[in-house]
């Protein structure tokens, strides 16, 4: 079993893998090309994006600054929209639903470190480089759901279905379809419901 596919079956890893290592340099080359481009350049930017997540649905869009570590492990879904600096390290399969929004300065953290400090040192190869051993947990964001400014999704979460998640929370857990949840760690307020439709807001419409 390759590092590569230790790393995305969740597997203990060794990160310096010389595979591993230049698809990071790569997706850093791109991030920053991407982070540079003139804004008045859209069909570079188009370019660009494609080639650092080629698995991003018809009609998304993501807001540059962004930084992947890998950005080829990350799936978007059609007509989603992300706001600026987002983060995905995806070191682990990142899925994410059609028609989801990210409000700016998300993180989409999948790495995972041993709890333990003898377990998380750095450890020596017989060629007297330095490596640490990683693993990563999967996070899926179902469709519909807008992920509000700030918030931060740890490894191995499932965001259910038409989801709203408050500004600031960081979420730990599993979360159910149609609910706003928030907080740190972030929880359950209460479900969405027809009450929440734009028609039953008339205050909202000039």
């Amino acid at each position: 079993m390759t590092e590569r596919e230790k790393m995305l079956g969740g597997k203990l890893y060794d990160p310096t893998d010389e595979e591993l290592v230049s698809l990071r340099a790569r997706a850093r080359r791109l991030c920053k090309a991407y982070n540079d481009c003139d804004p008045d350049d859209g069909d570079r930017q188009e370019t660009l994006l494609k080639e650092l997540v080629p698995n991003l649905g018809a009609e998304s869009w993501i807001n540059a600054p962004l930084q992947f570590d890998y950005g080829c492990f990350t799936t978007f879904g059609a007509r989603c929209f992300v706001n600026y600096n987002l983060t995905v390290l995806d070191c682990a399969p990142v899925v994410i639903g059609d028609d989801v929004f990210f409000g700016p300065n998300c993180s989409l953290m999948p790495p995972m470190h041993p709890l333990l400090s003898a377990d998380r040192a750095l450890r020596q190869k017989p060629d007297g480089s330095w490596y640490d051993l990683e693993y990563a947990k999967p996070i899926t964001i179902g469709d519909g759901c807008w992920i509000a400014a700030n918030v931060t999704v740890c490894g191995g979460v499932t965001i259910g279905k038409n989801c709203v998640i408050g500004a600031g929370s960081v979420v730990t857990r599993d979360l159910p379809d149609g609910v706003i949840a928030a907080g740190n760690p972030c929880r359950v307020i209460r479900t969405l419901s027809e009450a929440d439709a734009l028609a039953n807001h008339p205050e909202l419409f000039a």
